[in-house]
């Protein structure tokens, strides 16, 4: 059967199949509890948008929910089902989870769900017109928080040419005037069989998931179209840069970035690694050095991982009237230098 999902490969309880129109199916049954979620992840986020068009793959996660054509109004089922659903959209991806209490009407339901919203969403005028002032609220509210807008910042200034260096958010312009056929074309070039992974996981029989998996998505064709290619490459930093953002506010964020290899490459995880034990508070090594001696009041670091490099960053808040020049000398030394100085103990790597 065509249809059937064929096995890849299984790393601990995890199982990888494919069907012939491309999509991955991941499933991990675990019973322990009375409940499944349903994810599906398209390999698609603000890196692939185009000038003009940034916010364009958040402002479509939005529009996802708005209907499809055998489920004009998965919103209200969801409610009256008692799911939890969300969705988010980030530099490489966008994902969509439904978790809910685990049989078999609803695992179907949630499945059918997925599929129509694949290739049926009605990507309408009339839901642009609405969700573009719900998005425009949250770039307002970012805007609004110092990391936020200090982060964005940090991405624009540290890539020259990649589209990381674009914030997901998007720029307001954009968002306010992007037109319902720009995102219609987005959608019918990225949301498809061979560019998603569908993960299934919780309280389900495999062979029936399996089966319900194949009728509902089986019958997708897949697709004609080449997805575009990219050979955009970073070119390596020639040297420091800095900025400064200024806002009214009663405290000062310093926040230091590095450019890091992309997430499957084998120096990412060692790399993750030293990050946290950087950063982790109140255990780490900048947290030791800058807020148990009272130079900042809170520390933080976040690796950004992505398909190509992303980049880590690490920060430190301080009071309003305190100098900000000692922090940021401390703080790139501890970075650069403390792990030389003093290599990662096994209890701060098992930690």
């Amino acid at each position: 059967n065509q249809n059937t999902p064929v096995p890849v490969v299984t790393v601990e309880g995890i199982t990888e199949y494919r069907l012939p129109n491309g999509l991955k199916i991941v499933l991990y049954p675990e019973n322990s509890k009375p409940t499944a979620t349903v994810n599906m992840t398209y390999l698609v986020g603000s890196r692939h948008e185009n000038y003009g068009e940034t916010g364009m793959a958040h402002l479509l996660e939005h529009l996802m929910f708005k209907g499809s054509e055998h489920y004009p109004c998965p919103t209200a089922e969801f409610t009256k089902r008692g799911f939890r659903i969300n969705g988010s959209t980030w530099i490489d991806r966008t994902n969509y989870h439904v978790s809910f209490t685990a049989n078999d009407e609803n695992m179907k339901w949630v499945l059918g769900w997925q599929a129509d919203a694949m290739v049926n969403s009605f990507i309408a005028k009339k839901d642009l017109e609405t969700e573009m002032t719900v998005v425009r609220n949250e770039y307002e509210m970012g805007e609004n928080r110092p990391s936020s807008v200090l982060l964005k910042r940090m991405q624009s200034v540290m890539f020259d040419w990649h589209s990381y260096g674009r914030s997901t958010i998007g720029a307001r312009s954009d968002i306010e005037n992007v037109e319902i056929e720009n995102l219609q074309a987005f959608y019918r070039r990225y949301y498809q069989p061979d560019n998603a992974v569908l993960t299934v996981t919780g309280n389900f029989q495999v062979e029936a998931v399996l089966g319900w998996i194949g009728e509902r998505f089986g019958s997708i064709p897949k697709p004609t179209r080449k997805l575009p290619k990219e050979w955009t490459v970073e070119p390596t930093a020639d040297g420091e840069r800095e900025f400064t953002v200024r806002r009214p506010g009663e405290m000062q964020m310093l926040m230091v970035g590095y450019r890091v290899p992309a997430a499957l490459h084998p120096d990412y995880e060692p790399t993750a690694m030293a990050s946290m034990i950087l950063s982790d508070a109140p255990t780490g090594r900048l947290y030791k050095e800058l807020v148990e001696t009272g130079l900042a009041s809170q520390v933080f670091g976040w690796m950004i991982p992505g398909y190509h490099p992303g980049f880590v960053v690490f920060g430190a808040m301080v009071n309003k009237n305190d100098p900000i020049e000692p922090v940021k000398q401390k703080l790139i030394e501890v970075i650069e230098k403390a792990l030389t100085r003093e290599p990662a103990s096994l209890q701060e790597v098992e930690r």
